[in-house]
């Protein structure tokens, strides 16, 4: 265990290395810094004494040793636009965007399984063709149009009520969704909840729920058609292994086989690959936060690039090459717990 921890600290270490060289070679190339801090007014002299303070003149690797040591230190540099530290300014966004991400992976996880599950033990059934269907187109169609299509559906056109009209909580969120309009397409809501720092919630509010519900639904529709295609195959595979046969061969009640014995041996590749998509998911939110005008680090990254934020930009990048190294060390973690045949050295028992 230590040693694999070790092993994978060093991985990451490479790679977040690597990060660092592409942003910094970005932040020289997207260009001058002097330019974006002063005005047109400021002299030859002064530009270039500000040049010098700034250790611009100094050699790339000079610059480059003092860009990682700051940035080791959590000093990632200061953005032209907001006048503070660009992390300061990212942990503000990033609630935001980390509510969006968790929203949509649990709309996949509630929807992939049952439907991947019931598509590989009835294969032939005309429902599981019809989700097999569905899923490809879903992969084919781009995260904004699908962005478009539930704005157009359940918030400005053809007002769709999402909810079953033959309950009492099904027919009150209809009449609350319709108060408005329709489902809301446009930001967080007014009504959020402060937890700690500069978190604010819509977790415990119906407003912040609502403004949840198509933002997160695009944002799933990325990964939920690959999920359900996946569970199936793996399923499918695993119906047709020795020890569900002899599993069968025993007795054993058919719902045991599928949700205790091939399901769980389904979800280790699922694993794997959901903990690859998370990262995955924090990079696209960049369209589905423009679409929806979600107050994240999506929307924050392209205004930074409309404003030439250097540093903020530069920032990001780091930050989610970060998010990305975590995930995949924590995947590689739990897939080592959780399946018994491979060590956690990387080689199988």
């Amino acid at each position: 265990m230590i040693a694999f921890l070790i092993q994978r600290l060093w991985h990451a270490f490479l790679v977040m290395f690597v990060i660092s060289l592409i942003s910094f070679s970005i932040k020289g190339s997207l260009g001058d810094p002097v330019r974006e801090l002063v005005g047109q007014s400021v002299s030859v002299e002064q530009r270039n004494l500000l040049r010098e303070e700034m250790g611009l003149n100094d050699p790339l690797p000079v610059q480059y040793g003092r860009f990682a040591w700051d940035a080791l230190h959590g000093d990632l540099g200061q953005s032209y636009f907001y006048s503070k530290p660009t992390l300061d300014v990212i942990v503000e966004h990033m609630p935001a965007t980390l509510e969006l991400v968790l929203c949509a992976s649990l709309i996949i996880l509630l929807f992939s399984v049952p439907v991947g599950v019931y598509a590989a033990i009835r294969p032939a059934s005309w429902l599981a063709k019809t989700c097999m269907g569905i899923s490809v187109v879903g992969i084919s169609v781009p995260v904004f149009l699908t962005a478009i299509v539930l704005i157009q559906l359940f918030s400005i056109g053809v007002h769709i009520t999402p909810f079953p009209t033959d309950t009492g909580w099904g027919t009150w969120l209809n009449e609350l969704i319709s108060t408005d309009g329709g489902l809301p397409s446009f930001g967080r809501g007014n009504e959020l909840v402060h937890l700690f720092g500069t978190w604010d919630t819509g977790f415990f509010s119906v407003d912040g729920l609502l403004h949840l519900l198509l933002p997160a639904a695009s944002l799933a529709s990325i990964m939920l058609p690959l999920f359900i295609r996946l569970i199936r195959s793996e399923m499918l595979e695993v119906l047709q292994s020795d020890y569900v046969r002899f599993a069968r061969a025993k007795g054993i009640s058919p719902g045991r086989i599928y949700f205790l014995h091939a399901l769980k041996n389904t979800m280790l590749p699922v694993i794997t690959v959901g903990g690859v998509q998370i990262g995955t998911m924090v990079a696209y939110t960049i369209l589905t936060e423009t679409v929806f005008q979600w107050p994240g680090m999506g929307l924050m990254f392209l205004e930074a690039i409309t404003r030439s934020d250097i540093p903020l930009i530069v920032a990001y990048l780091m930050v989610v090459g970060l998010i990305f190294v975590v995930t995949n060390t924590l995947v590689d973690l739990v897939y080592g717990l959780v399946n018994p045949t491979v060590k956690l050295t990387g080689q199988h028992a």
